[in-house]
C-alpha cells in the first residue's frame, strides 16, 4: 500500500462535479460483470462485500466478486450496488478500474486497505468482519463502525415491513453464504475494542425491528460489554432504536453509556408514515409518539446528540424538507439517504426521483442543518454511514484532506 500521487486539491466546483457522479451511480445505476473485481478481491479477500443488513443492489450479486466500497480520486466513498440496466458501468484497464458511460471513462476508482479488525476472530470463533463494518470515510479521517446486531426484522411475521426495506430478503439471499448471524453482546464488545485499538472512534448499533422489552435489555447488555472491554464509560456510541412507548426508557440508554440516540422516522408526512412504515406506526405508538420521542430524547441527550434519518424520494420534496427544518430547529440531526427501490423490498421495480431532484434535496438539507447550527462533528457522531451530506459539509468547510488517504496500488 502506498500514497497515490495526486495533483493539487481540486477546486470547490471540481469537487462538486466529482461528488455529483457518486450520487448519480445509485440513481442512474451501475453495472459490472461477476468477475470484474476478481483480481482485486483475490489479492485482498478482506475487501469482499458482506451483506450485514440491507443490500443496495437492484439485481442479485450471488457469485459475484464485489468490493464493499471504493473511492474516487478525491476520497469520496462509493458503493451503489449492481443494476444491470444502469447508465454507467465499470471498466478495467491495465489493473486500474474506472467508472464509464457508453462514450468514455469518467473517473478512476481506488481501494483502501481493509480495517485490521476484519481479520480478527472473537473468543467464540466468529469473524469480526461479520459483526461490524467500516461505514466511515477513512479517506478523510472519518472512522466509524456500524454493527447491525441482526440481519432480519420481526415486522415481517406480521406483514408490517417498511415498504422500502429489504433486510429480510437480503438475509434470505446472502445470510448463509456470508456467515452473518445474530451478534451477542460479548462479540460486539470484543469487536469494538479491536476497532477502537486501530483508531476507530464511533460505533452505531442498529438492526431490524425487535419487541421493545427485548430491545432495551439487549442494548443495555451491549453497552455494558463495550464499556467492560474498553475499560471506560464513554464509548461514543449511537443506539438506533424504535420509539419506546414509555418515554422514560430513553433515559436508560443514556445511563448505559450511549452518547447519542436515533429514531429513524423514514418519512415525515403523517399519511405517508402510516402507509410506508405500517409496523413503526402500529408497534411504536404511532406518528405523534415518534415525534414526541425525538423531542424527549433531546431533553435527555442534548442538542446535536439525537438523529432521525429519512429516505429521500418516498414522499414529496416539500414534506421531507419540512421535516428536516422542524427537527433540526430543535437540535436534532435530521439526515436523508436517497431511496433506491431495492431487490426484495415491497417497492422493488418502482422508480426513484431523478438525479436533479436528489441533488437539490441533499444540498438543501445540508443548508438547513448548517443554518440551524448542526455541526459536522455532530453529524459524524450520530450518523451510521457516509452520506452525501457529509461530503457537502467537508467541501464547504474545507475538510477534504488528501494527505490522510492511502489507497491500494
Amino acid at each position: 500500500m502506498s500514497n497515490i500521487t495526486r495533483k493539487e486539491l481540486k477546486s470547490k466546483d471540481e469537487l462538486y462535479e466529482e461528488l455529483k457522479l457518486t450520487l448519480q451511480l445509485p440513481i442512474k445505476g451501475i453495472s459490472f460483470e461477476p468477475e470484474t473485481f476478481k483480481e482485486v478481491i483475490e489479492k485482498h479477500p478482506e475487501l469482499q462485500l458482506l451483506h450485514l443488513c440491507m443490500d443496495p443492489s437492484k439485481d442479485s450479486t450471488v457469485g459475484y466478486y464485489i468490493p464493499a466500497s471504493y473511492y474516487t480520486e478525491s476520497g469520496f466513498q462509493v458503493y451503489s450496488g449492481l443494476n444491470r440496466r444502469g447508465v454507467y458501468h465499470i471498466e478495467k484497464e491495465q489493473g486500474a478500474y474506472y467508472i464509464a458511460d457508453k462514450n468514455s471513462k469518467l473517473l478512476r476508482l481506488y481501494f483502501m486497505e481493509a480495517p485490521k479488525f476484519y481479520s480478527q476472530i472473537t473468543s467464540d470463533g466468529v469473524a469480526m468482519k461479520t459483526i461490524a463494518s467500516d461505514q466511515g470515510n477513512r479517506a478523510h479521517g472519518h472512522k466509524i463502525i456500524t454493527i447491525a446486531y441482526s440481519n432480519e426484522c420481526a415486522l415481517r411475521d406480521k406483514g408490517l415491513d417498511c415498504l422500502f426495506c429489504n433486510i429480510n430478503a437480503t438475509k434470505n439471499r446472502y445470510g448463509e453464504q456470508d456467515g452473518v448471524q445474530w451478534k451477542t453482546p460479548l462479540q460486539i464488545g470484543e469487536t469494538v475494542k479491536a476497532a477502537y485499538a486501530e483508531g476507530y472512534e464511533h460505533v452505531t448499533i442498529t438492526g431490524g425491528f425487535i419487541p421493545e422489552r427485548r430491545e432495551v435489555d439487549y442494548y443495555l447488555d451491549v453497552a455494558e460489554s463495550i464499556r467492560d472491554h474498553l475499560g471506560r464509560d464513554d464509548f461514543n456510541g449511537t443506539a438506533c432504536i424504535g420509539a419506546p412507548r414509555d418515554l422514560s426508557t430513553i433515559e436508560k440508554y443514556k445511563e448505559a453509556g450511549f452518547s447519542s440516540i436515533a429514531f429513524n422516522m423514514e418519512v415525515w408526512n403523517k399519511d405517508f408514515f402510516q402507509a410506508i412504515c405500517p409496523g413503526k406506526a402500529k408497534e411504536c405508538g404511532g406518528y405523534d409518539h415518534w415525534r414526541e420521542s425525538l423531542t424527549y430524547a433531546v431533553e435527555v441527550f442534548g442538542k446535536g446528540n439525537v438523529r432521525s434519518n429519512f429516505v429521500a424520494g418516498l414522499e414529496p420534496k416539500d414534506y421531507l424538507l419540512e421535516g428536516i427544518e422542524t427537527l433540526s430547529s430543535q437540535g436534532i440531526v435530521a439526515t436523508a439517504t436517497p431511496w433506491g427501490p431495492n431487490l426484495g423490498s415491497k417497492l422493488e421495480g418502482h422508480q426513484s426521483p431523478t438525479f436533479d431532484w436528489h441533488w437539490e434535496v441533499q444540498n438543501r438539507i445540508t443548508s438547513i442543518l448548517r443554518k440551524n447550527g448542526i455541526t459536522y462533528k455532530q453529524l459524524s457522531n450520530t450518523s451510521a454511514g457516509n452520506f452525501i451530506i457529509h461530503e457537502i459539509y467537508r467541501i464547504e468547510e474545507g475538510l477534504i484532506n488528501l494527505d490522510s488517504a492511502e489507497f491500494l496500488e
